[in-house]
């Protein structure tokens, strides 16, 4: 098991889509862009409150697993692609999981992330 600090650099971004092809064309985005190592999308039924009103509707969450350090710039990557007035965007940490699965999200993103590190020093 790493340590404490390494293990907590790694987050999980959520947003939703009320399209699959939206969210298939955001995921693949974000992949491509190495923003994230692996979006999942899952068909999921909401209910929430909106302008007044209680409202529902079948969306698509997508899950993107990425370092921690991206955790804003992917905010601002959905912020900038997404169709909804108000989207749905929160970051969750990873605090454990399968050493390899984790080393593995921490390869994919780790270019971009150096290329961020590289240009701000």
């Amino acid at each position: 098991m790493k340590n404490k600090r390494y293990q907590r650099d790694l987050v999980i971004v959520t947003t939703t889509s009320d399209n699959r092809a939206k969210a298939i064309k955001m995921a693949n985005a974000i992949v491509a862009t190495r923003l994230a190592a692996c979006v999942q999308i899952v068909e999921i039924g909401s209910i929430y409150r909106w302008k007044g009103k209680v409202e529902s509707a079948s969306e698509y969450l997508l899950l993107a697993k990425t370092r921690r350090a991206l955790g804003q710039r992917l905010v601002t990557f959905i912020k900038k692609h997404h169709t909804y007035e108000l989207p749905e965007v929160a970051i969750l940490p990873i605090i454990g999981g399968l050493d390899r699965y984790l080393d593995w999200i921490r390869e994919e993103t780790k270019s971009l992330s150096k290329r961020r590190t590289s240009r701000n020093t």
